[in-house]
């Protein structure tokens, strides 16, 4: 009895300090990475993301890329896709109009930075810019909100 009492004290012994020096070191990292904030934004922007009903809408991709821009493709049943894109060293507010349950996420650049382009459009392509993005969002808490604005200033100073 003894004997198993020692070599259970010497597990907790060893165990113990390996398990505070794992603890400390993530807890005091300096930053996120770029990977898992990565990861959180693009979950967050595609569970958030709800597109107006438009029965003929027949799929959307949003992403933001590890080169730091931030990219909207609507594709529609006959073929017509709307492109919106801008990296995030040019974004210059967000703003949300809307409550917990659904509102609107409003991605503003300085300029004339977000690349607007329609295809395969009946009325004819279009390549124009924007100032504006507005994403339709839902389940938008304030909390997950001033976390989607923290994760994309801090892509927006990395781009810079």
């Amino acid at each position: 009895m003894k004997k198993t009492l020692l070599s259970q004290t010497k597990k907790i012994l060893l165990v113990g300090p390996v398990l505070l020096i794992s603890w400390l070191n993530y807890s005091f990292k300096a930053e996120t990475d770029d990977i898992e904030w990565l990861d959180w934004s693009n979950k967050c922007l595609t569970e958030s993301y709800n597109p107006l009903p438009d029965v003929k809408l027949k799929k959307w991709e949003l992403a933001l890329t590890n080169d730091y821009f931030l990219r909207l493709r609507k594709t529609y049943q006959h073929g017509k896709q709307e492109y919106f894109s801008f990296n995030l060293h040019r974004l210059n507010n967000v703003e949300y109009q809307g409550d917990d349950k659904v509102g609107v996420l409003q991605l503003n650049t300085t300029a004339d930075d977000i690349i607007v382009q329609t295809y395969e459009d009946p009325k004819g392509d279009i390549d124009s810019m924007s100032t504006t993005l507005e994403l339709p969002v839902r389940n938008m808490s304030s909390g997950r909100l001033d976390s989607l604005k923290n994760a994309l200033s801090y892509f927006k100073a990395k781009g810079l």
